[in-house]
C-alpha cells in the first residue's frame, strides 16, 4: 500500500463507515514498518465501537493509546481527554486520530484544527461505505463531507472505499462500489487512497482499479459483554 507522507493522519466519515477499524488496523500497518505511533479516539458520539477495544494488541504491539477515560464503560460523557494534545506537539511521533461520526463528531477535531493547519503536515480521509443508510449515493456522500468539514475546520484530501457488509462481504460488492467511489472522486476532485478488504477475501481481487488495504476486524466490546451475559 502507498503510504502518503504526511505524520498526522485522521480517519472521518459517516456513522458506522468503519473508520475505527480501519484506524486500528492503519497504525498497527505503521507500527510494522518501523514508525513510532500513537493513536487518538476522538469519538464522543459512539461509545460502543471504541479503539479501546484494540487496548491490548495495540499495547503489544508498541502503540500509545489515547481515548476517553469514559471508553467501555456505562458513562457517555463526550469527553476529550487532554493527552490528545501530545499529538500535536510531539511531531516525532505518527499520529493516528479517529474521529467520531458526521458533523457532530468532527466538532472534537475542531479543537486541534489549528495546530494542524498549521503544521500542515497531514492526511484526512474520507471513509466511505456504500452499504450505511443516507451515504447510498455519491451526492449524499458530498454533503456530509461538507458538513465534517465545516464542524472540524480541516479539508480532506482522500476518499477510502470501505464499503462493507461485515462478515458477510463478498467480493462482488466491492466491484460493485467502483463506479460509486469513481463518481465521488469526480464531484469531489479527492483520490481513492485504497479500498480496505477483509483478510480472507483480497486473494479474490485481483485486478482491482485501487490500492487494497487488508483489514483485521475489530472485536466490539459491548458484543462481548453482552454475549457473556
Amino acid at each position: 500500500m502507498i503510504i502518503p507522507d504526511r505524520r498526522i493522519t485522521i480517519f472521518a466519515g459517516h456513522y458506522g463507515a468503519g473508520k475505527t477499524n480501519i484506524a486500528v488496523n492503519y497504525a498497527l500497518y505503521l507500527r510494522r514498518q518501523g514508525k513510532p505511533v500513537m493513536i487518538a479516539d476522538l469519538d464522543i458520539v459512539n461509545p460502543y465501537f471504541r479503539t479501546k477495544d484494540s487496548a491490548q494488541e495495540l499495547e503489544e504491539a508498541g502503540i500509545g493509546l489515547i481515548a476517553s477515560p469514559f471508553a467501555n464503560s456505562n458513562v457517555d460523557l463526550p469527553a476529550i481527554p487532554p493527552e490528545a494534545y501530545r499529538l500535536i506537539q510531539d511531531r516525532s511521533v505518527h499520529a493516528v486520530i479517529d474521529v467520531g461520526g458526521d458533523d457532530r463528531g468532527a466538532y472534537a477535531l475542531g479543537r486541534f484544527a489549528p495546530y494542524i493547519l498549521e503544521e500542515n503536515d497531514y492526511n484526512m480521509a474520507y471513509v466511505v461505505n456504500q452499504c450505511r443508510l443516507l451515504t447510498e449515493s455519491p451526492e449524499d456522500c458530498v454533503e456530509i463531507m461538507k458538513e465534517i468539514e465545516a464542524a472540524g475546520g480541516i479539508p480532506f484530501t482522500s476518499i477510502i472505499n470501505n464499503t462493507n457488509l461485515s462478515n458477510e462481504t463478498e467480493p462482488e460488492l466491492l466491484w460493485e462500489s467502483v463506479s460509486y467511489v469513481e463518481k465521488l472522486q469526480e464531484l469531489t476532485g479527492l483520490p481513492c487512497w485504497f479500498t480496505s478488504v477483509r483478510e480472507d477475501l483480497a486473494d479474490r481481487l485481483s485486478g482491482f482499479p485501487t490500492e487494497l488495504f487488508q483489514l483485521k476486524l475489530q472485536k466490539k466490546y459491548w458484543e462481548d459483554e453482552l454475549w457473556q451475559k
